[in-house]
This record gives structure tokens, sequence and C-alpha cells, in this order.
């Protein structure tokens, strides 16, 4: 019987451990975007890595003042060659044409597909950004502010051709935290989802509830 529950326990970490291997909701939000352009008809976005950390950057430079957002007020279009670029790694000259961004904040952490279709698309011309036409490519940034709430959702749009624009020095965004953005294998939790929580916590919490449900 002992052996069963190290089986049952096991097989728990393990589901988490491979969960956690795809934990980034910045990614999740490029998926849900496209996914939205495929459905209307638009073709598919390259998901740019170097465009998803410029997009975090975008949130870094509200300095968590969600008031700030949606009321014309927004970084200075120098911000992106002269602070975002090197921040990321990204080759200053190798700068893209910006066609389109979203941004929202809130003080509720939600999932990506939440914050999508209530915090980012707000009214008619948000969907027009979406379903542009002149768009090429896409990068998201998740973050809350220094892990905790405001929870801002950035998604990035931009033309020119994926392979030739926000190249990457050494061919590698910096990481920076807090935060998570699009295009990389970085497993990443600090966007502040509910709780912050390891997966492994809440397997032992299954472990323990099917545990205590068959009364032993």
């Amino acid at each position: 019987m002992a052996v069963a529950f190290w089986l049952l326990f096991s097989a728990l970490l393990l589901s988490a451990d491979a969960t956690d291997s795809k934990d980034n909701p910045a990614d999740e939000l490029v998926a849900v975007v496209n996914a939205n352009r495929t459905a209307h008809k638009s073709h598919s976005l390259v998901d740019s890595p170097g465009l998803g950390c410029i997009a975090l950057q975008y949130i870094k430079a509200y300095q968590g003042k969600c008031d700030e957002v949606g009321n014309g007020k927004k970084p200075a279009d120098t911000e992106f060659a002269e602070t975002f670029a090197p921040n990321c790694g990204v080759q200053a000259s190798t700068l893209g044409p910006i066609t389109g961004r979203l941004l929202g904040c809130q003080s509720k952490y939600v999932p990506p597909s939440e914050a999508f279709s209530d915090v980012l698309i707000q009214n008619s011309r948000s969907l027009e950004i979406l379903y542009s036409k002149n768009h090429t490519q896409v990068g998201a940034g998740v973050s809350g502010s220094d892990g905790g709430a405001p929870y801002f959702w950035c998604v990035m749009f931009a033309g020119g051709a994926p392979n030739k624009t926000f190249a990457l020095e050494g061919g590698v965004a910096k990481i920076t935290r807090p935060g998570c953005f699009s295009g990389t294998d970085d497993d990443c939790s600090d966007a502040g989802r509910s709780g912050n929580r390891p997966r492994w916590v809440e397997a032992v919490g299954v472990f323990v509830a099917v545990v205590c449900a068959l009364g032993l």
C-alpha cells in the first residue's frame, strides 16, 4: 500500500513539473492572440523574443502606475532605441516599425485568456489593432509590480521581416525580472499569477486530498 501511495505522489509531482516547463503567461497570451487572428481569417504572427522583451520593458516604463494606462500617457518613442533595446540585448539598428500595441492594467491577476478578453480588448479600436494586416510579428510582456499588484499586460505588434528585425545580440534576449516575456524557452512565474505557488505545492495538496477522501 505504501508503494502505491508513493507511485501516486510521484506521478503528481512529475505532472506538476511537466506543466511548469511550459509556465509562461506571456507565451500563452501570444497563443491567444494568434488563435483569435486566425479565427478572424487573419494570418498568424511570428512570436518574436526581441519584441516580447521590449513589450516587458514598455510595461516597466510605467513604474507600476496603473492609473497612467489608457489616459494618453505612454513612454516616448525614443525610449525604444535608447532604453528598451539595450536592456533586452536587441540591436537598435534592427528595430522594426511598431504597428500597434495593446496595454492593460488591473489590481487582480487573471489567466492570459481572460486578460486578453477583459483587460486588453476594450473597444472596436482594440479589435482594429488586433486584426490589422500591417503586423508580421508579435511579442507579449506580463508583469506585476515588485512581484505583486497591479498587474500589467502588453502585446506589441510590429512590421518588417521577422528574421531581420529585433535581432538579438548573441541570439538570446536578456532575461529581466520581475515579469515574463514571450518567445523564449524561459519558465516564468514572475508575472504574479494567483498565489504564485509552485506546482509541487499544488501536487501535495491534491495528494493529501486523495488520501483524506479514501479515509487513509
